[in-house]
């Protein structure tokens, strides 16, 4: 299984409103993505694999766990390119868990051992991987 981080505006689309359509058995499409990077490590996204729901902009913190499960498929709120196909793409995820206690990117800015986590690194990057190790640090600083 591999990590991701996976970015939204709270005042768009937060953590709550990604439990409460997982509660209604409703799949969130990642869609809007217009970065080649974020829609390339999407692509990369195998089913089962999990990411940290980070609210930016409004709070700047990790406060949740989301899963795949649907891979890659056309973005339908992407216009079609020159050549008549959708070139941005998007996975399909629901909430897993609220992290206890949110990790805010000054903590992570603060812990050597993150130093090079993609959120720090490639901050403008809505859609990142994270290493095993900086998924089990997260988690711990998180309260899981």
């Amino acid at each position: 299984m591999a990590y991701w981080l996976m970015k939204s505006e709270p005042d768009v689309f937060s953590f709550a409103d990604m439990t409460a359509k997982t509660a209604r058995g409703e799949p969130e499409s990642w869609h809007g993505v217009r970065n080649y990077a974020a829609r390339n490590n999407m692509k990369a996204m195998k089913l089962g694999d999990e990411a940290f729901f980070y609210h930016s902009n409004i709070g700047k913190e990790i406060v949740g766990i989301i899963r795949v499960i649907a891979l890659a498929h056309p973005d339908d709120t992407a216009e079609l390119g020159k050549d008549g196909k959708v070139m941005w793409e998007c996975v399909d995820v629901e909430a897993v868990k609220p992290l206890p206690k949110p990790v805010t990117l000054a903590t992570i800015k603060a812990t050597p051992a993150l130093a090079e986590i993609a959120l720090v690194k490639l901050s403008r990057l809505s859609v990142s991987p994270v290493r095993d190790d900086e998924w089990k640090l997260i988690c711990q600083m998180g309260g899981l």
